[in-house]
């Protein structure tokens, strides 16, 4: 009974709305015209996806030697400081490893951006830079030089990879006051040493004494479910002279029941798949490939992925192969 009344209240109450809405359209159009553009400006804005803002890289020393690129992104899910006072959220995803001739890693970051609008001033860019990497540091116990440098790309790998990524952990409430950087700490944050010098304090012992962390994820409570890796099979396929025309990637599922419960990325050096709650597959591809020509098959009886990727024949030098 009481559940019903409080569906009646519900009720009621949207029923109040609705009139409310009816006499603003008859009797104001132009104001129930710009409610409404509100309404839906606000929510395209919550709901936009993150967006690339720059990208850097970076070198780890420990526990392996290898490139490290980072993607600073814009994400209105991340929530803004409240005050120059309050923390400085930001989201992080997987640290994702390419296996190519030289390996590479992948970090994706995000930030309210408010927060990367600070960063047009050179010396608060630096400063979050570098905040950033002292983040990964101690969020994925790796060592890094503390040289970085800017990339040539505005974002490592494909949009769809890094916005999957950080989806895996969304972002929610700011975490508690240990472990947390505010604006006016980065503001206070020195030099170690001369400005040629790269290192950088990043807070002094008499701002924040004996904090081992200065920034700390914000993620939900829900830990995302880790989706097993399928079976699959990758063949190069050449003409007669040897040389590679097309990649082939058969991909076993048997538990997918309906081709739209997978989701593909391909971009010209990987592909990346993931049918929730089941599988995911990430792969450095062998050969560069023609993203947008890329096609899928899905056999169902047989629980089978076919993805068809023509190889790129630009800038191929002959006398190689």
């Amino acid at each position: 009974m009481e559940a019903l009344c409080r569906s009646e209240d519900v009720l009621a109450k949207a029923s109040q709305v609705w009139t409310m809405l009816d006499d603003m359209a008859e009797n104001s159009p132009e104001s129930y015209r710009q409610f409404i553009q509100q309404q839906l400006d606000s929510a395209k804005q919550c709901y936009a996806p993150p967006e690339p803002h720059l990208c850097l890289e970076a070198r780890i020393l420990e526990p392996t030697k290898s490139r490290l690129f980072v993607n600073l992104c814009s994400w209105n899910k991340v929530p803004p400081p409240g005050s120059q006072s309050d923390p400085v959220p930001l989201s992080a995803g997987k640290m994702d490893t390419f296996a190519k001739s030289e390996p590479y890693r992948i970090v994706d970051i995000a930030y309210n951006p408010s927060v990367l609008e600070q960063g047009k001033n050179p010396l608060e860019k630096d400063r979050l830079i570098r905040l950033s990497l002292k983040f990964i540091q101690e969020r994925y116990s790796v060592s890094l030089s503390p040289a970085y440098s800017m990339a040539k790309c505005k974002l490592k790998g494909s949009l769809e990879r890094m916005r999957l990524s950080l989806r895996g952990g969304r972002p929610t409430a700011p975490p508690s006051e240990k472990n947390e950087v505010t604006l006016d700490q980065l503001r206070n944050m020195t030099t170690a040493r001369e400005e040629e010098d790269s290192r950088l304090t990043l807070l002094t012992e008499k701002t924040v004494p004996r904090r081992p962390c200065l920034i700390e994820e914000i993620s939900s409570t829900e830990r995302p479910v880790e989706l097993k890796s399928p079976a699959y099979e990758v063949t190069t396929r050449k003409d007669a002279s040897g040389r590679a025309l097309q990649l082939e990637v058969r991909v076993e599922v048997p538990e997918v029941r309906c081709v739209s419960e997978c989701n593909l990325s391909i971009s010209k050096d990987d592909l990346l798949m993931e049918c929730p709650p089941q599988y995911r597959l990430h792969l450095s591809l062998p050969e560069s490939v023609e993203e947008e020509a890329a096609k899928a098959r899905f056999f169902k009886k047989k629980g089978l992925l076919l993805i068809t990727m023509p190889v790129c024949q630009q800038n191929r030098n002959p006398s190689a192969e």
